[in-house]
């Protein structure tokens, strides 16, 4: 009992217990450590694993690698080749039949309609088509245009020349004079200037200061 032993025979006990700890130290002999909780333990060989309390587990854990696929735009990789629109034009130079048959089809609805919400749709349609066909036929201008202008250049540079080329705002004006004279021939030009007109009219009346009394 510890309460019968004096203080003189409790320092000498402790003495000779460090003293046995430093001989088993110095010849070589492991001291017992005091067994660990096994961070992952198994039950059986097809048991789950089990974790350990003492370690937080994380909230989102990867079970199974999974491998990351990489997704690929055919719009920006160097794979797909270059685009060049006269060659993408001549390859799809199909759909522009396939269209036209289409508004051909939407023109013939549209007369043989008679629901007044579904003639606003297809008219909504028809107007879209056409626009957009416009737009195409702009942009063909605008391709054959720069073609002209590329075979100038070269045959300025074979002929020893410098070739020149044009600023953005002499371009315009180019494409301003096209259209000039396209609405010539079409017989739109009044119609047109007279548009223009109004419109710069509104602009100007916007600008000036507001009179008040």
């Amino acid at each position: 009992d510890e309460s019968y032993v004096s203080f003189e025979e409790l320092l000498q006990v402790q003495s000779g217990t460090r003293t046995r700890v430093c001989k088993q130290a110095t010849h070589g002999k492991k001291i017992a450590k005091p067994a660990k909780a096994m961070g992952k333990q198994q039950q059986g060989k097809k048991g789950p694993l089990e974790m350990s309390a003492k370690k937080p587990v994380p909230f989102l854990r990867q079970v199974v690698s999974v491998t990351k696929k990489v997704h690929r735009d055919p719009r920006f990789d160097d794979l797909s080749g270059e685009y060049k629109p006269e060659i993408f034009m001549k390859t799809y130079s199909f759909l522009d039949s396939i269209k036209k048959q289409e508004k051909e089809m939407v023109q013939k609805q549209l007369k043989k309609c008679r629901n007044t919400e579904q003639k606003e749709k297809l008219r909504q349609l028809l107007n879209r088509m056409t626009q957009q066909e416009q737009a195409q036929k702009k942009q063909q201008k605008l391709r054959e245009r720069e073609l002209s202008l590329k075979r100038q250049q070269r045959e300025l540079a074979k002929q020893g020349k410098k070739p020149f080329f044009l600023k953005k705002s002499e371009k315009q004006k180019l494409e301003l004079a096209e259209k000039y004279a396209e609405l010539k021939r079409s017989g739109k030009l009044e119609s047109f200037l007279s548009k223009k007109r109004k419109r710069n009219a509104i602009k100007d009346k916007r600008r000036l200061p507001s009179q008040k009394n």
